[in-house]
């Protein structure tokens, strides 16, 4: 029973769930990513280079059939959503950064703080 519960544990920790969490929203937002390249960018890119379709492109070696084009579309896929993952990571460490820079409250002073501003006053005084 030793192994079983030490299985829950390590299942039940937070990093493990964190990382699912992660990796479910990471799929989710890599549908989100694929339809904006696939949906909006790539015919934009078809318009600007005048309709080629990468996707069409090969070479006939013998029997084979070097499919080129699917290859210069994946590329072209990585590029676009490595730039939108690079834009929304900028984004949120912006946003962090900013909630970094917000001072924090000047700590109260301590008892024995306050008692030495108390003589260093009336030594003044003096």
């Amino acid at each position: 029973m030793g192994f079983i519960k030490e299985f829950k544990e390590f299942a039940m920790k937070g990093n493990v769930m964190d990382m699912a969490v992660g990796v479910i929203i990471g799929g989710a937002f890599g549908k989100i990513v694929s339809s904006l390249v696939d949906d909006v960018l790539m015919p934009l890119i078809g318009v600007i280079t005048g309709g080629v379709d990468f996707t069409g492109l090969a070479v006939k070696v013998g029997d084979a059939e070097l499919k080129y084009g699917m290859f210069i579309q994946n590329i072209i896929d990585f590029l676009i959503i490595a730039f939108c993952i690079f834009l929304m990571l900028k984004a949120i460490n912006k946003m962090n950064k900013k909630k970094e820079e917000e001072p924090a409250p000047a700590p109260e002073p301590s008892a024995e703080e306050k008692l030495l501003g108390e003589i260093r006053d009336l030594l003044k005084q003096k």
